[in-house]
């Protein structure tokens, strides 16, 4: 039985830590760059090996990334992780080569409704927008990850059809996209609709070029990162503290914790290079900062020992 259940699951997964610009964006607490540099420093330390760590946003729709050239600039950076940045246009691509970013991120949508509701455009539209960061990040030999929101459902819409997923993704990684993470936005996924979207995907995108980002809004997003696993997913998306949140779920508690999900790698035997300790410890210091608990029950349960 034991066997059975653990055979399709990765020996390794690579964890992709977006709290520091994912997480921290929802926050509406001000974090200053001291603060945002010791967390990303500590999380290194814990063992990540990506840490997505800014974003090159206009500072007036997102305030809490303000900072993000500060941080890049005065990181001490570990040479085996990778420091990446959000790039939603060409002024922001710019921005994070000029502070050494040693990837950027572009995002798509697989909901014309959001799409239209958070850029003013439909999805193509969007995806034409980020011609000029492919060509410029091709020229720099900059890897481009590529996000996709909205692959489970919509706050507008209601449910997405996985064939529009598999769509959108397939056209990001044409344009170069060596990896396109697929975000359930507003954590409504189980296990069978995640199984039912990533079949969709896989078949138009190997699923080794895949990774998944689940939100946690109604508790599904280990559930769902599990289903994820035996599909062949090896690389998740989390945030640390369960950092976030989405505005368009009310109660929504935001992404999947980092904590949480080590906890659960390490008990399914998967290797992710993770110290556990000094993941907690990382996520009580940006938590005391936030001045509110960990999400992460993992964390709490810890700390109550």
């Amino acid at each position: 039985m034991t066997d059975s259940f653990l055979s399709n699951l990765p020996k390794s997964v690579k964890i992709v830590e977006v709290g520091p610009r994912d997480g921290l964006q929802n926050e509406k607490q001000a974090i200053s760059a001291d603060d945002k540099i010791a967390l990303i420093e500590q999380l290194a330390d814990a063992g990540l090996s990506y840490i997505e760590s800014g974003s090159f946003v206009s500072p007036k729709w997102v305030p809490q990334m303000a900072t993000s050239s500060e941080i890049f600039n005065r990181l001490t950076r570990k040479d085996n992780v990778t420091y990446a940045a959000l790039t939603p246009n060409m002024k922001g691509f710019d921005a994070a080569i000029a502070v050494n970013a040693n990837e950027v991120a572009i995002f798509g949508a697989a909901s014309e409704s959001f799409s239209q509701k958070n850029t003013n455009c439909s999805i193509d539209e969007s995806l034409q927008r980020f011609i000029p960061i492919m060509q410029a990040a091709k020229a720099a030999n900059i890897p481009v990850r590529g996000y996709v929101s909205c692959v489970i459902g919509c706050p507008y819409e209601g449910d997405i059809a996985p064939e529009q997923v598999a769509k959108v993704a397939e056209q990001l990684y044409n344009m170069g996209c060596y990896e396109i993470s697929l975000g359930d936005t507003i954590g409504v996924g189980t296990p069978k609709s995640v199984s039912e979207m990533l079949a969709a995907v896989s078949a138009k995108v190997s699923i080794e070029n895949l990774a998944v980002h689940f939100h946690d809004t109604y508790g599904q997003a280990l559930s769902n990162i599990y289903a994820a696993l035996q599909m062949g997913i090896k690389v998740v998306d989390s945030a640390i503290a369960g950092l976030g949140g989405c505005p368009y779920a009310k109660g929504a508690s935001g992404n999947v914790a980092t904590e949480d999900l080590v906890y659960m790698l390490n008990g399914l035997g998967i290797a992710t290079g993770v110290k556990l300790d000094k993941l907690l410890a990382a996520g009580w210091f940006i938590s005391d900062k936030l001045g509110k608990k960990p999400v992460s029950k993992v964390s709490v349960a810890y700390r109550a020992k």
